[in-house]
């Protein structure tokens, strides 16, 4: 088995048996198999999922029980995937099929670990462009990634590092995360992105902010050393501000004092209860994997 390609599947029951279809046209059936998870479509998504499992050999279907969100779907899928190669690539059909075979060169010309996707013109909405401009920083940051590398949904990622990947069993699953975690030699490919044909995206506010939280808590100690850092810049300023109180003090400026000690203390409290809270993150987050909170349900598997 040379390759598999995973597709979540979140109510696309209009799109996804002519992706799938499209897939088998375009790669080497010999060579192929298909993993579609659904992550608990309330559309007849299921349905459609089970028959294209049994019309074509090479297509595997996992249903979750629950809907446990995009990245514990794709790592379901990596847990069933058998290929050299795994490539991930939406339901929606932004993505042509054919540009997979550029990533499977890429890899094999260039014996990358990991190959991403970036698009010359994105077709995504202005909120998707920002949030993903916005998490782009973000992980640039914590995961010390190139600034140029654009991290995709749509990406190749080669079988030993799929391996590694897999033995992450903690609920909040970030795949790019976990790649930079096992290898720095990754490259990137440039392919076409087309309109959404079918439905609208399920990129939300709520979403995002939940994205920003696993990265932010669950790749990188940065976070905290950061607040550190801003508490010993604060203490600093304490000691200079007791300092300048006690100097006005001398030429009778009380009012100054009462002022300047009372912004003081209530900046330094806001901190103190911010540094709270991300303390509080990490650890919510610790009790939540050791309680056996589990990364994806499985519900029903055709063709495994």
């Amino acid at each position: 088995m040379l390759l598999s390609v995973i597709i979540p599947v979140y109510n696309s029951d209009r799109t996804i048996g002519r992706l799938v279809e499209h897939v088998l046209e375009t790669l080497d059936k010999r060579t192929l198999e298909i993993i579609l998870v659904n992550d608990n479509s309330r559309d007849e998504s299921e349905r459609v999922c089970i028959q294209l499992a049994q019309r074509f050999t090479q297509v595997k279907f996992i249903s979750l029980r629950r809907n446990f969100g995009e990245f514990n779907a794709v790592m379901c899928g990596l847990n069933h995937a058998t290929g050299e190669y795994c490539v991930m690539i939406d339901d929606d059909f932004q993505n042509p099929p054919s540009e997979i075979l550029k990533l499977v060169a890429a890899a094999q010309t260039n014996e990358y670990d990991v190959v991403y996707s970036f698009y010359s013109q994105k077709q995504h909405s202005l909120f998707r462009n920002l949030g993903s401009m916005m998490v782009n920083r973000l992980t640039t940051w914590l995961l010390e990634k190139p600034k140029d590398l654009y991290l995709s949904s749509f990406k190749l990622i080669s079988k030993p590092v799929v391996e590694e990947i897999i033995k992450y069993k903690g609920p909040y699953p970030y795949i790019d995360g976990l790649i930079f975690r096992v290898t720095r030699n990754v490259g990137r490919v440039q392919v076409s992105h087309n309109k959404r044909e079918e439905g609208r995206s399920g990129y939300t506010l709520r979403k995002l902010t939940s994205l920003f939280l696993t990265i932010l808590f669950g790749y990188s100690l940065k976070p905290l050393r950061l607040l550190t850092g801003i508490g010993l810049v604060f203490m600093g300023i304490s000691s200079l501000s007791a300092l300048l109180d006690i100097t006005l003090l001398l030429v009778d400026a009380q009012f100054f004092i009462l002022n300047s000690s009372l912004i003081l203390l209530i900046f330094l409290s806001g901190m103190i209860l911010t540094a709270l809270g991300v303390v509080g993150e990490y650890i919510g987050r610790i009790y939540m994997a050791q309680s056996g909170l589990p990364q994806y349900i499985e519900k029903k598997v055709v063709n495994d």
